[in-house]
Parts: structure tokens; sequence; C-alpha cells
């Protein structure tokens, strides 16, 4: 089995900078939109290390692209 291959049956976990790069926002906005329930909340993984669903990521930004009209 190649593990380097995601499988969609498992969710994928992505780090702030593909959260960052995949929705063209900055780290403090991330953060504040997180904060205000406006984006989805990071998994903690540790004491100082969050990821995020990938397709809850997806999904917020197809929630933009629909809401633009």
């Amino acid at each position: 089995m190649n593990t380097s291959q995601p499988n969609s049956s498992h969710p994928q976990l992505i780090k702030l900078r593909q959260v960052m790069k995949m929705t063209c926002l900055a780290r403090s906005t991330v953060y504040k939109y997180c904060a205000d329930n406006n984006f989805p909340k990071p998994i903690k993984l540790g004491e100082r290390n969050v990821a995020w669903l990938e397709s809850e990521v997806r999904e917020w930004i197809e929630q933009k692209m629909f809401q633009r009209g």
C-alpha cells in the first residue's frame, strides 16, 4: 500500500501554511475568523501543534464562492 497518496476515505489534516495558501488569508485572519466562528476550528494535535481538516477548509471556500452569487 502506498502511504504517500491520500486516501479519500480518510480525513486529511493540513497545517496552517497550507490553509493560508488555499484561502489566501493571512495567519492572523485565519485565527480571527476561527475566534469569530467564521472559519473551521483547528484540531489540537499537541501543546503547540494544530491542523485543520482539509475537507472543512474546502467547504468554507465553496461557501464563499456560492455567496458571491
